[in-house]
């Protein structure tokens, strides 16, 4: 006698979405959880802002997720080197304005993020201080002095330029914040695209859920 397997474990996998900017990830995941009637779940998030490549775990699928989340992540980021704001990106208030970096010093800046790294999380994240979200805590005007975390920018080119922002394609280990990067360089992200999770790419997006055994067998 086979066993019936709960509807909440199906459909079991993947299913790789391009979420559109000014919503969170919460609601992308939602609305295919809405439509599969699975229980759903996803190996990193994507600021409101940003765009891109969400691997969501369907099903049985979801047990899994360490194996997704830290996979190396893939970004194409325009940062405005003119001004900081206090988020890191264009939904905050500006903090600083200045002039761009001349040519030479933007391209030191450039060579010291590339390789292992150590820069200050973002006050605006998930990270919890004492036992609180700093997003939470910066919402409400609350100054912490942030954690640093090391991570490693296996690549990192730029692909774009004009006189106030430069564009960059880079490679990341899990757990780098780009606006970190864009705080290093002294400027913010204006637009944030993720293309790639490991050798998931935004391109193949869609509503096909990739069985288990295949998407595991891409990892290898």
């Amino acid at each position: 006698m086979s066993r019936t397997i709960p509807r909440a474990l199906e459909p079991a996998g993947i299913v790789l979405l391009d979420k559109p900017a000014g919503i969170s990830s919460f609601a992308a995941i939602a609305e295919l959880r809405r439509t599969t009637g699975a229980r759903t779940g996803h190996a990193g998030t994507l600021d409101p802002f940003a765009t891109g490549l969400l691997v969501a775990l369907s099903g049985s699928a979801t047990k899994l997720a360490p194996s997704f989340v830290k996979l190396d992540k893939r970004y194409v980021t325009e940062i405005d080197l003119t001004s900081t704001t206090s988020t890191g990106d264009p939904e905050g208030e500006v903090v600083e304005t200045h002039e761009q970096p001349a040519p030479e010093e933007l391209e030191a800046r450039l060579a010291a993020l590339r390789g292992e790294i150590e820069l200050p999380i973002p006050a605006a994240s998930a990270v919890k201080i004492d036992g609180e979200r700093a997003y939470r805590l910066h919402r409400r005007g609350v100054a912490v002095e942030m954690p640093l975390r090391r991570t490693r920018v296996h690549d990192l080119e730029v692909v774009g330029c004009s006189e106030e922002t430069v564009t960059l394609d880079l490679r990341v280990g899990s757990g780098t914040y780009v606006r970190a990067i864009a705080a290093a360089l002294g400027g913010h992200c204006r637009t944030l695209r993720r293309t790639e999770v490991g050798p998931f790419s935004v391109d193949e997006s869609g509503p096909r859920v990739i069985p288990i055994d295949e998407a595991l067998a891409r990892l290898a």
